[in-house]
């Protein structure tokens, strides 16, 4: 996932079925100072809304399409949302404010999805949900290129996004990436030629190549299962949020809605996506 240190935070409202509920089913207000608002027993940092960080653009996770957010996150947080009689709000902000705790620190945000890997090095700033989606690596190269591996990338110039797994990756196996601050300006390197390959995130390559002039001039080289999953955080010691979110991914995933979301963004179902292991607490 990345980092953009410096961009104005923005809000955003989420292109969802909950983001038109202006009211607010089981919450108490706190404009006398006192208690916190509620909905259903989870604290909030606003009345009204459950506040979302993230860092944009990274499809097909959280993107503005025709000036609305929107992507596979958004519609599983929509769905917490919804349990907690609440509109989903997001606000998006550098990823390092979020990964490491500060955002949710501070009450700017209750949660954020924005396709983190979990990790026992982000366990000890923030809390994580169950995981919600098994991702890979990809080697993205130019057909041109003579790439067809992992291996082929020594001597290459290759590259990674800031701050994500991909990148660490790339420099556990003695590469040394050009650094782009995100997915898009990332892809852009490939495809103007100031790198030869780069490691990100296979979801991501899949949308990318939906579009054919990517397809035509670029491969998937190599795909490596890293283990990786991704989780949804929040504040330290928030269990009844943790709890909420746990139960949106259960009972989405027993009743299909979960499937419908991963095919309507992320493509063919994969099944190994729904039955990933609970994270340890």
């Amino acid at each position: 996932m990345k980092m953009v240190l410096g961009r104005r935070s923005r809000i955003l409202a989420a292109t969802t079925a909950t983001a038109g509920l202006l009211l607010v089913a089981g919450c108490s207000s706190d404009d006398d100072g006192g208690k916190k608002t509620t909905a259903n027993g989870v604290e909030l940092v606003k009345g009204g809304q459950l506040t979302t960080c993230t860092h944009l653009p990274y499809p097909p996770f959280q993107s503005e399409i025709d000036g609305k957010v929107q992507g596979f996150d958004v519609s599983i947080i929509d769905l917490v949302a919804k349990d907690l009689g609440v509109k989903q709000v997001i606000l998006d902000q550098p990823f390092e404010n979020f990964k490491t705790g500060g955002s949710l620190n501070a009450g700017q945000c209750d949660l954020a999805a924005a396709g983190m890997t979990i990790t026992d090095e982000r366990k000890k700033n923030v809390d994580f949900s169950d995981p919600y989606f098994e991702a890979t690596q990809a080697v993205l190269a130019d057909k041109k290129s003579g790439i067809s591996s992992l291996a082929d990338l020594k001597g290459k110039k290759v590259g990674a996004q800031a701050q994500t797994t991909g990148e660490e990756f790339a420099k556990s196996k003695g590469l040394n990436p050009v650094s782009f601050e995100s997915s898009d300006a990332l892809l852009n390197g490939l495809r103007t030629g100031q790198v030869k390959a780069v490691v990100i995130d296979y979801p991501v390559v899949q949308g990318w190549l939906k579009d054919k002039a990517n397809a035509d001039a670029f491969e998937v080289a190599d795909n490596i299962n890293t283990g990786e999953e991704y989780g949804v955080t929040v504040k330290k010691g928030n269990t009844k949020l943790v709890d909420a979110i746990n139960k949106a991914l259960a009972d989405a995933k027993s009743d299909g809605t979960y499937k419908k979301l991963y095919e309507k963004w992320i493509g063919p179902y994969d099944e190994d996506a729904a039955s990933a292991s609970p994270s340890a607490s």
